[in-house]
């Protein structure tokens, strides 16, 4: 992701005795879930934590949202905007907001062609994305409706194409089936037999929409604070105390959005989840300035239905530019970006995890060909070739990677949709891959519902 200009947002000292500080945070330039969804028959319930008596000075706050990443600001803006009066903290351990999973996606507003009919995905990419659009406009925050074409390369992925279309008209998607000449027109350079063109595809800046959020958060009775990690919760009579890194904070109800860490966050509460997050590395390239004309917009090949991640596709970038990727390989760490960055507690964790050791058996092959790309430029470039035989290794230049927050169960099933679930006082997002970004504000409403009930 490319930086761009500074921008402001008023937030609050951890420490809580001095006034709103300005925290610089740089801009990327210009890629859950109503109702109980867990998996299998829900959450299982730990002992509750040991109940305590707060500090006198403790701040107290009607909600606290733990995780200051999309979903989490969209949270506490639904609830800010909505209710004023109620007080509500967003404690983010990082020194600014969005810096993880929301900060490296590649920015892309998601039709809803994918998602199963009726899921919590399709319902809530629906709805958040125009939400999105309409919070852009409003807010002054660039976007692009520059369209996406889904690539059939081969006679034998049409039947599976035409599934997606399916899907999509199902969801209310602007989508239609085309030709091979008439894909060519609207990308000369890729690759196709037939394709599915969704013209309202687009392209936006999520780090952008995160500052805006917070602006509009921290600008009332409510605050946001910065470098603030959460290190343990208590049930109390009337709500929760969390102990932070900056103090303790008591609150009468918890959102957990806490993204890679959410599944600790949810224990912390007494909560066991029925999934564990395990980290998977998306790797990419940037086409170098000379090759961006090879693509117009989105181009996405047809994906196999039996993994969850969509295969390497060509993203147009707001700020200028295209990204090719990714290339999923397991993270050797929740928060290493780095290829050889290592973090050993989580590496154990998801190496002993009986559900990554059933997932590894079943999908071994294709494990191994992500790893080969990993190390392997010229398999990689051979990956995207496949949608634009063009591209050669000169062509691709090294670019930041990001890292998904996927969630999976013990028998080795990745969950695919939106999980939220609620116990005691605490609703836990407890998974939100892609397309939650642009679902964000969808989803922030659906919480922010949750959470108002017991309010009133």
């Amino acid at each position: 992701m490319r930086a761009g200009p500074c921008r402001d947002i008023r937030v609050s000292d951890p420490r809580g005795k001095e006034p709103a500080t300005c925290l610089k945070q740089q801009a990327v330039g210009q890629e859950t879930r109503a109702g109980r969804t867990s998996a299998r028959s829900g959450p299982v319930c730990q002992p509750p934590p040991v109940s305590y008596p707060p500090p006198v000075d403790t701040p107290t706050f009607d909600i606290a949202i733990i995780g200051g990443g999309i979903v989490g600001l969209a949270t506490a803006y639904r609830l800010t905007r909505d209710r004023p009066e109620v007080g509500v903290v967003v404690l983010e351990k990082e020194p600014r907001v969005a810096h993880h999973q929301t900060g490296h996606n590649s920015g892309v507003l998601h039709s809803g062609i994918y998602y199963k009919p009726g899921s919590l995905k399709a319902t809530n990419c629906r709805a958040g994305k125009r939400a999105m659009q309409d919070f852009c406009d409003a807010h002054g925050i660039a976007y692009d409706l520059c369209g996406k074409v889904i690539v059939a390369t081969h006679a034998r992925e049409l039947p599976k194409m035409r599934a997606i279309l399916e899907r999509g008209i199902a969801n209310g998607v602007d989508c239609r089936e085309i030709t091979a000449d008439e894909c060519r027109e609207l990308e000369p350079h890729a690759a196709s037999v037939g394709a599915v063109h969704v013209p309202e595809a687009g392209i936006t800046d999520y780090r952008a929409v995160c500052e805006k959020l917070a602006e509009l958060v921290a600008a009332g009775a409510s605050e946001i604070r910065t470098g603030t990690r959460v290190t343990a919760m208590a049930r109390t009579a009337d709500g929760w105390v969390v102990q932070t890194s900056g103090g303790a904070v008591r609150a009468g109800r918890v959102v957990n959005c806490g993204g890679l860490q959410s599944d600790r966050v949810t224990r912390m509460s007494g909560v066991i989840p029925t999934a564990q997050i395990v980290p998977f590395r998306g790797e990419y390239f940037d086409l170098t300035p000379s090759a961006h004309h090879l693509c117009k917009g989105l181009i996405y090949p047809v994906p196999d239905p039996a993994f969850p991640f969509l295969g390497v596709h060509f993203t147009r970038m707001i700020g200028g530019g295209v990204e090719c990727g990714p290339n999923a390989v397991l993270a050797l760490g929740r928060e290493c970006y780095g290829k050889f960055q290592l973090n050993p507690r989580d590496l154990w964790q998801s190496l002993t995890y009986p559900g990554f050791l059933r997932m590894a058996a079943k999908h071994w092959k294709m494990g191994a060909g992500e790893m080969w790309r990993s190390y392997s430029k010229r398999a990689f470039v051979k990956a995207l070739q496949r949608l634009m035989p063009e591209i050669t290794a000169a062509d691709l230049e090294p670019c930041p990677s990001g890292i998904r927050a996927q969630a999976l169960r013990r028998d080795g099933e990745l969950v695919d949709d939106f999980v939220i679930d609620e116990a005691d006082g605490v609703v836990n997002v407890n998974n939100a891959p892609s397309p939650a970004a642009t679902a964000s504000l969808a989803i922030g409403s659906q919480i922010a519902q949750r959470v108002e009930g017991s309010l009133r």
